[in-house]
């Protein structure tokens, strides 16, 4: 059978005869209309990401395209001729079958979401990227899917927009290096990393003793622990010496592979182990870096969907390790205390300005600490949203708070608790994200401002403030009903309201 030859990347793909073998010919279909809307990138469904000189890359063989392409297939506008038959069919390439999961709203469309052809054209000969229309084009209707993990790279501060092509190449290549320096220390402290392996048992006591592996009857059913246990004995037995550091580390290893098992069982992405063990790498590695807080419950949730669109291990690492500078202080936790309770406390001031009898209800009903809105602000919203919608709140919200200064105060920073620097006069205002343009415009204080996910939670009981109001009789009922928004809220619109209420209590607090 013939092969095309891709004129990105100068290699030999798949004809669409070949797919045909492969997938259904619905799948064939959908993917061949993005291609002849010129949404994959080329005849053979090649797509290159003239961002860097690295001749990156996406194959449809390869499993991340896969996915990749079955997330737009769920979420495209599809041409009239396809019947919802079909689409109710294609979500079966997604989700398990018989799992019960939200329906997904997120929509591309054509001059408002950015697209791969308006994504390449933003940037300059040289590799400098017009931040500020890519900015403008996200916050009005996302981003494609088969760009979000590149998009996403700049969004989190990975990159300089005003980088060129070789600077970024230069630095992508140096963070791979030190990612693979990072994974061997944790390989030589435990070679179940790298190994393939999700690690659900625990490995090691907390004298630092190695655990015993389970009686020959049982290790059928869990013969991969036992083995990474095994690996683990004969490191301890050869005089590798283990602190409280390492013991520390190695107690979270199963605690981490327990998270990886369960997050975002739905997605057939995840039946392929290959791809719980990457998810499970990256988390362990992350939890060594991060001797502060390690590894927390949650991690897995925000980690996910970049292990899935980001090809690249590495590159998937520094893009979660930059999610988590933004995010890190919801996890940190005292015996007195949680991490998100900053949140939580700006979340209570921010109703208490804009809604004052909302908030006196809920105090009455002990609710004051808005302990209920903890698992929004921990995850992301990953809970009340679709996997797809959830991914489409994401690019919306860290767009309208991008600011342009990230790349250089977290390159400065190696603590992990970073704050943006002052607002620098010369940037023009246009390169900041909407949320974050109020912020400057204010003259709030890096100290006193609350992320936009507050606003949102803000605004979400906003939308239910007459059933809070009227029917909640405890906190119990308060959860109920808010637990009742979960595939039924709208990404943009939640933003959208979000902005108001943040421009509602921007002009109460300077009036005060």
């Amino acid at each position: 059978m013939s092969r095309q030859k891709c004129s990105s990347c100068d290699e030999n793909h798949g004809s669409i005869q070949e797919m045909e073998m492969k997938w259904e010919p619905m799948v064939v279909l959908i993917l061949s209309s993005l291609k002849s809307q010129k949404l994959g990138g080329g005849a053979s469904f090649c797509s290159r990401a003239d961002d860097t000189n690295l001749q990156w890359h996406t194959t449809f063989s390869n499993p991340q395209f896969q996915f990749v392409a079955l997330i737009t297939l769920i979420s495209s506008s599809l041409p009239s001729s396809i019947s919802d038959r079909h689409c109710e069919r294609s979500e079966r390439f997604l989700f398990r079958g018989g799992e019960d999961v939200p329906q997904t709203r997120f929509k591309p469309k054509s001059g408002k979401t950015l697209s791969a052809r308006r994504w390449h054209s933003s940037f300059s000969q040289e590799g400098h990227l017009d931040i500020a229309t890519v900015l403008s084009r996200i916050q009005r209707g996302g981003v494609h899917p088969s760009i979000k993990g590149v998009v996403w790279e700049f969004l989190l501060g990975c990159y300089d927009p005003k980088s060129t092509f070789d600077e970024r190449s230069q630095l992508r290549q140096r963070r791979r290096l030190e990612y693979e320096n990072l994974k061997a220390t944790c390989q030589e402290m435990d070679k179940a990393v790298g190994s393939g392996r999700v690690v659900t048992t625990p490995v090691i006591s907390e004298d630092g003793q190695p655990v015993e592996g389970p009686s020959q009857d049982e290790k059928s059913s869990v013969e991969e622990d036992d083995e990474a246990r095994e690996l683990t004995a004969e490191q301890d037995t050869i005089g590798v010496h283990v602190d409280k550091e390492v013991v520390k580390w190695k107690l979270t290893l199963h605690q981490i592979g327990l998270d990886v098992v369960r997050t975002d069982r739905t997605l057939l992405y995840y039946e392929n182990q290959a791809n719980q063990a990457r998810l499970w790498d990256v988390l362990a590695v992350y939890s060594w870096i991060d001797r502060d807080i390690g590894y927390c419950q949650g991690m897995s949730d925000l980690c996910s969907p970049i292990i899935i669109l980001v090809e690249n291990e590495a590159d998937a690492f520094w893009c979660f390790e930059h999610l988590m500078r933004k995010l890190r202080g919801n996890f940190k936790c005292t015996t007195s205390s949680i991490g998100v309770r900053s949140q939580l406390t700006a979340l209570a001031s921010i109703v208490k300005t804009i809604d004052p009898s909302l908030h006196r209800h809920l105090e009455s009903l002990d609710g004051g600490e808005y302990l209920f809105a903890f698992r929004m602000l921990m995850v992301l919203f990953r809970r009340e949203f679709s996997f797809v919608d959830s991914m489409y709140l994401w690019e919306l919200m860290w767009a309208m708070e991008y600011n342009p200064t990230l790349f250089h105060v977290y390159e400065a920073d190696t603590s992990g608790d970073t704050k943006v620097e002052p607002v620098n006069n010369a940037i023009p205002l246009k390169q900041y994200g909407k949320f974050e343009r109020k912020n400057v415009k204010s003259g709030v204080k890096n100290e006193q401002q609350a992320p936009l996910s507050v606003f949102l939670a803000a605004s979400v009981l906003e939308a239910k403030n007459k059933r809070l109001l009227m029917e909640a009789k405890g906190l119990d009922d308060v959860v109920k009903i808010l637990n009742d928004i979960t595939g039924n809220l709208d990404a943009k619109k939640a933003c959208k309201d979000a902005l108001k209420l943040q421009n509602k209590y921007l002009s109460k607090v300077k009036q005060s």
